[in-house]
């Protein structure tokens, strides 16, 4: 077993995969590690780029599609094999200088996962770092958990909690709640970032929605999911006892004389009311039962198409999950 695995997500990155290696690679040096690339359906010549600049410690993972970074991390996971595990940005702005000293932190404090926290973030300030800011303020404020910098990707964890992660949808987001659900220590450390050089940014506005709704989760999940009912039943009694109140000043003003049919105010009341809580809950639902259907068949939520490991193809096309 090598003592650190280094997981790379990549998609579209054809002129970043040199120079990030190169840098993979020098940064390293002295430790005994491999880098684990995943290919999360790119259309350019990222592939092949992998291909030409690996070496024995380099191995490319070929998702069918493009699953999203959350399902390409647990690819990258599963198919590395270090005793630590870092995971990293494909695109240049993590910098990989700083793993040396967050593995050595890890393991002379007895830390489970140590974050990074990008000190001088070279982004937008409109649209990247004050929705990041925000958005950042309120999951520590929803989840309980402390992290000042949610959105760098840049984290060494021990392995057992890395592999427990599980990571579906787009919840690597929500990654140090994860691991805190399983006990993890977790600490920060201010890291170097980079602006982007080559490619475009695969974040958009639109991800601020996606945020919303995988907070509502992690809050579920963090506070609620070994005790749902304390979450279901005050709103249970709270709209039960706001519909017994609704019905007995309508059967007041009913034996008063009054017509009582009718009352659009109230009916668009109730129907917003009952039709939020069902759509909250039928999402949870379904969400849990996602991973009882992946985990208590073992299975995958990606498809891999092919496997390489120092320029060679050791694994062909699968039909099967993996």
């Amino acid at each position: 077993m090598r003592e650190l695995s280094v997981v790379i997500t990549v998609m579209n990155e054809e002129d970043n995969i040199k120079p990030l290696l190169d840098a993979v690679r020098q940064a390293l040096i002295g430790i005994d590690f491999e880098v684990i690339l995943v290919d999360d359906g790119s259309t350019d010549k990222t592939k092949q780029q992998v291909l030409e600049h690996s070496d024995e410690r380099t191995t490319l993972v070929e998702l069918r599609k493009n699953y999203g970074q959350s399902t390409a991390m647990t690819a990258g996971i599963d198919y590395s094999r270090g005793r630590y595990i870092a995971l990293l940005d494909g695109d240049l702005q993590n910098d990989p200088t700083d793993i040396p000293a967050m593995l050595e932190l890890l393991k002379k404090e007895d830390w489970d996962v140590v974050a990074g926290n990008r000190k001088n973030r070279k982004d937008g300030f409109i649209l990247r770092k004050i929705p990041s800011r925000i958005a950042n303020a309120l999951i520590r404020r929803m989840t309980g958990v402390y992290i000042k910098d949610y959105g760098c990707t840049l984290k060494v964890f021990r392995r057992e909690i890395a592999e427990e992660l599980g990571l579906y949808g787009e919840l690597h987001r929500f990654i140090p709640v994860l691991a805190k659900l399983q006990g993890a220590r977790i600490t920060q450390v201010d890291v170097k970032h980079h602006a982007r050089i080559h490619g475009k940014s695969k974040y958009g506005i639109n991800r601020t929605f996606k945020v919303m709704s995988d907070l509502v989760l992690m809050v579920f999940m963090r506070k609620y999911l070994q005790k749902p009912m304390h979450l279901f039943g005050p709103i249970g009694f709270i709209s039960v006892g706001l519909g017994a109140a609704i019905n007995i000043y309508l059967l007041i003003l009913k034996i008063m004389g009054h017509d009582i049919w009718g009352k659009p105010l109230l009916i668009l009341g109730l129907i917003l009311l009952l039709g939020g809580i069902q759509f909250i809950t039928i999402g949870i639902i379904a969400d849990i039962n996602t991973r009882t259907y992946f985990e208590s068949q073992n299975k995958k939520t990606y498809n891999v198409r092919k496997i390489y490991h120092a320029k060679k193809e050791i694994v062909h096309d699968q039909d099967v999950s993996m």
